[in-house]
């Protein structure tokens, strides 16, 4: 077993030399949530049910593409990855039916990662549960196990799913996410979290459902983890944690009054049933349900819509042949009949609602559930079972535990669970943004202190102008991390999910190059990461098949940093070498010289990089799809603790501080990655409260990237690093490399410190 190339140290993490680490890294890649053979995204109808014959190899990457994706991140300045995987992959083939051609894949990937450094941590991800209750994870035989059938999902609105809707390209945007609240999803997160409690009779091959689900994820996430185990060359050196489960929802437990739609379920957004109204159509009841829009102000309800199943239901008839999954369910589950009905929550031959409160208390001591005590009780009984599921096999591996998403996290300060190589791992996307698909400069909402009661009425957490909606991210990211070491105690706090809509003002940037929206919003989010002190991060999220047309060909999301109709933003193919000790630019403290810009460096800092994608380069009008505002200065390694870093994009400035443990000047340096977009060679000036320093362009882990190199003493320590201030958001052709030229030959003439 390889040492540990990342520890963890109270809140903070750790490499071999004792350096503070902080995690930049992204989701690789939405391509993972559907197959690759057939190639069904979700806008493809053909061959979306038969599910069992698929295969996931080629995902995220073919093994012959993959050197240029990862070269591409690692010259991105990403040092962090979290693998994307669905157990649909695994395991879609039936139940204990593994597919090692795509664990072996998978590990041929990750050793292909491992050339390039990167920290990695594998996420078995799902959203609303699988690709045929509208999302992705869990492979089809799940639902089948509930007792449902698919194929009446769309006639009952038990969930929306783009590849059966009758046109997917006006499928709704961002409608999906409201399937957490629709019929499937919530019966099966009942199920698969508290099926023993609400579903006693729901016993399939001698065990309740809940205990089957888990059982076969937790195994199918174990087995993968052997094998990546066996492999030899890949535990603790390229692969350092495991995540717990993408986005958890409790499903129905904890409502209490299914004849009403909670206060807390805030997505509200095209036909919005209650539970009961949901539970009604799906046995083929026709209802009037209300059907909400989402504004400026959030959702707002638009009027009413007949949801009329013309009498079919989502069960499954009797005559469902069980044994092609080699199903056995227990007699007192009979299929045909809700599973609701058959506990006893309404009665089928009156449509009477009996329990409406069926899932407001715990049947086994009577107590009342909210949030919070689903969160303590099943979300860390599951918890506790996926973690020991991965220890036994990588006994030191890094668990990064995700509760449900902005819901209050478990406590476990101070308790059994709280574990020194856990990480709370939350989420943070800035709803409006991205459910409206517009950047709004003029106001945003704490949306998160609102949710913890922060302000007597929601009028008060409005936050006007730009600045305000900047610190607002900021002030809410930094409250999500408190709060998580309030309640599970002293633990890196990684966000493993944010990120824009690129299709914002129906596809405006696309029309125009005008990428200015998309910019503003990205480095909004950035900041407030940066800001607010987080130990790191993931952007959601990196897509190899994403276009304009379809996004990233997932329920019409649209949040790819990479597009292949977009060009990259042009790098210098080979700056100039800096780490010679000669060199001007090697310490303030060793040479006053001044480095001049040359036409030669001018043509080498303005070539692009070998790996653009030419598909777009032939359009007039085409952006750099905001690169400006996500390709930006970072530490990968601090000598001491890191107290604050930020970027300024606006005005292209670095600044960094930390305190360094008292010793003589040390022989390992504090390296920040340093974009050579926003400092280029004869354009970047470095200011250090002391110590010596130096930037390089180097082949680092397979890839060319350019980084500064700071030698410093004891104590408190800062840097600044100004660059050169672009225009941002600005097509091609629209004058900005000309003023760009301009810029450099100015500066060339003056007598100032530059690398």
């Amino acid at each position: 077993m390889s040492p540990l190339r990342l520890r963890v140290d109270g809140r903070h993490f750790r490499d071999p030399h004792n350096r503070e680490v902080t995690l930049h890294g992204i989701n690789v890649a939405g391509d993972a949530k559907y197959p690759a053979k057939p190639h069904v995204p979700s806008h493809v109808p053909d061959n979306f049910l038969d599910a069992d014959d698929v295969s996931f190899v080629d995902r995220p990457f073919s093994l012959d593409t993959a050197h240029p994706h990862f070269r591409r991140l690692k010259r991105l300045g990403y040092n962090a990855i979290r693998y994307i995987f669905t157990w649909e992959a695994i395991e879609h083939a039936g139940p204990g039916k593994y597919d090692e051609e795509w664990i072996q894949h998978t590990i041929a990937v990750l050793r292909i990662a491992k050339d390039y450094g990167f920290y990695i941590w594998m996420d078995p991800h799902q959203d609303v549960w699988s690709r045929f209750t509208g999302g992705s994870g869990a492979p089809l035989w799940t639902v089948y196990a509930c007792g449902l059938n698919p194929r009446a999902f769309d006639i009952t609105e038990a969930s929306l799913v783009q590849n059966t809707y009758p046109e997917p390209q006006n499928f709704p945007k961002m409608i999906w996410s409201t399937n957490y609240t629709r019929m499937a999803c919530q019966l099966i997160f009942t199920l698969f979290f508290a099926g023993r409690e609400f579903a006693p009779k729901a016993v399939i091959n001698g065990m309740n459902i809940q205990d089957y689900l888990q059982k076969h994820f937790i195994d199918a996430c174990k087995h993968l983890a052997q094998r990546i185990h066996e492999a030899g060359d890949l535990e603790n050196d390229v692969v350092i944690g495991w995540e717990s489960l993408n986005e958890p929802n409790r499903g129905l437990v904890g409502h209490h009054d299914l004849s009403v739609i909670p206060e807390e379920q805030k997505l509200r957004k095209g036909t919005t049933p209650t539970a009961w109204q949901a539970i009604l159509t799906a046995s083929g009841r026709a209802c009037e349900v209300d059907t909400w829009e989402f504004g400026g102000l959030g959702p707002y309800k638009s009027g009413s819509a007949l949801v009329d199943p013309e009498g079919q239901t989502v069960w499954l008839q009797p005559d469902y042949d069980d044994t092609h999954y080699g199903f056995k369910r227990d007699p007192g589950w009979k299929l045909g009949e809700c599973l609701w009905a058959q506990h006893g929550v309404w009665d089928p031959s009156s449509d009477t609602l009996l329990k409406k409160d069926y899932f407001s208390k715990d049947p086994s001591n009577g107590k009342s559930i909210d949030y919070e005590y689903f969160t303590n009780k099943w979300f860390m009984q599951y918890y506790r079972k996926q973690r020991d599921a991965i220890r036994s096999v990588f006994p030191e591996a890094i668990l990064l535990c995700q509760p449900p998403v902005l819901e209050i996290p478990p406590t476990l300060k101070n308790t059994a669970d709280d574990d020194p190589n856990m990480v709370f791992a939350p989420h943070y996307y800035d709803g409006i943004t991205l459910i409206t698909k517009k950047w709004n400069r003029i106001w945003n909402v704490d949306v998160f202190g609102v949710l913890r009661g922060k302000y007597l009425t929601p009028a008060f957490a409005i936050k006007i102008g730009e600045t305000a909606i900047r610190n607002c991210f900021r002030d809410q990211l930094a409250a999500i991390q408190e709060e998580g070491a309030t309640h599970m105690g002293e633990h890196p706090c990684v966000f493993t999910e944010f990120g824009i809509p690129y299709d914002m003002d129906d596809r405006y940037a696309y029309k125009t190059g005008d990428y200015s929206s998309q910019i503003a919003a990205m480095d909004a989010n950035h900041f407030a990461l940066e800001a607010s002190h987080a130990a790191g991060f993931s952007l959601w999220v990196y897509c190899a098949v994403n276009n304009h047309q379809w996004g990233d060909q997932w329920n019409g999301e649209d949040l790819s940093i990479f597009s292949l109709d977009d060009p990259e933003l042009p790098t210098s193919a080979s700056p100039p070498q800096t780490s010679d000790p000669e060199s001007p630019a090697y310490s303030r403290s060793q040479s006053m010289d001044t480095a001049r810009v040359s036409p030669a460096n001018l043509k080498q800092t303005l070539s692009t990089e070998s790996m653009t994608t030419g598909a777009a380069g032939a359009a007039d009008k085409v952006g750099y799809r905001a690169a400006e505002a996500y390709l930006r200065p970072a530490p990968m390694a601090t000598y001491g603790t890191l107290n604050d870093y930020v970027f300024d994009l606006r005005n292209c400035t670095f600044t960094l501080s930390l305190k360094a443990p008292s010793s003589t000047l040390s022989d390992t340096p504090t390296v920040v990655f340093l974009p050579d977009w926003h400092f280029p060679a004869g354009n970047t000036q470095v200011e250090v409260s002391g110590g010596k320093w130096t930037i390089s362009v180097d082949e680092e882990d397979g890839g060319l990237i350019q980084t500064l190199k700071w030698w410093h003493a004891d104590g408190e320590q800062k840097i600044k690093v100004q660059g050169l201030k672009r225009p941002q958001g600005k097509a091609q052709g629209s004058g900005e490399e000309e003023g760009y030229l301009e810029q450099c030959q100015q500066t060339a003439g003056r007598n100032c410190i530059v690398m």
